[in-house]
């Protein structure tokens, strides 16, 4: 599969209280634009991906309303975007929302934090791909659904079957859960947000054997 087809299968999935960044419009923060662009955003990535060896991949649970909804980037707030281009080498990676404010994420935050740590790329993606939001409530976060999951399963095996990385670091026990069910080993670590991130910052030390 090309990054084109990748990017094109995932914007062709709808699915009910889901988010699809890749063909859905945001009443609150898109124009019609938007999608395209962070179409685009994730065909930069995935190009840049497929010229180099990355050997890692960070597997978050799915995308949040203040991250990868707007960026289309898993674990990616708007204010990352600049050090994202910088850890690929990639150029044209663009804001997709309008106004002039750019949202940070307290997840992107920490994940960031540490890659900037590392002088390596590392993928970041989720176990569901998209926003699923509680019903009625499109600027919420909840956890998607085994049904969900299941709709959307093979996206992730295409993925990790691609790049065959060497560590899967599994942030929190929904990524976990998600990696066993496809049979995929990984490093689970506590997820950064809600208190947990100096645990995670301990434990990706650890795997990656960084000096405190």
């Amino acid at each position: 599969m090309t990054v084109n087809e990748f990017v094109n299968e995932l914007s062709s999935v709808s699915l009910p209280d889901v988010f699809n960044p890749y063909r859905d419009v945001c009443e609150f923060s898109d124009d019609e634009n938007s999608p395209g662009i962070r179409c685009r955003n994730l065909s930069l990535l995935l190009d840049a991906i497929s010229k180099q060896r990355v050997s890692s991949v960070w597997l978050g649970r799915d995308l949040g309303y203040r991250g990868g909804r707007r960026t289309g980037i898993a674990l990616t707030d708007e204010v990352h975007l600049a050090i994202l281009e910088d850890n690929f080498g990639i150029t044209g990676v663009a804001k997709a929302t309008v106004g002039d404010e750019s949202l940070r994420e307290r997840t992107a935050t920490h994940v960031w934090k540490m890659l900037c740590l590392l002088d390596q790329p590392i993928l970041l993606w989720n176990a569901f791909p998209f926003h699923p939001f509680e019903k009625g409530k499109p600027l919420s976060n909840r956890c998607h659904t085994a049904r969900e999951f299941d709709s959307c399963r093979e996206i992730l095996m295409t993925l990790l079957d691609w790049l065959q990385p060497t560590i899967i670091v599994a942030l929190g026990a929904d990524a976990e859960s998600a990696l066993k069910k496809l049979d995929f080993p990984c490093c689970r670590v506590r997820h950064p947000s809600y208190g947990g991130e100096k645990d995670f910052a301990r434990q990706i030390r650890e795997i990656y054997d960084l000096e405190s």
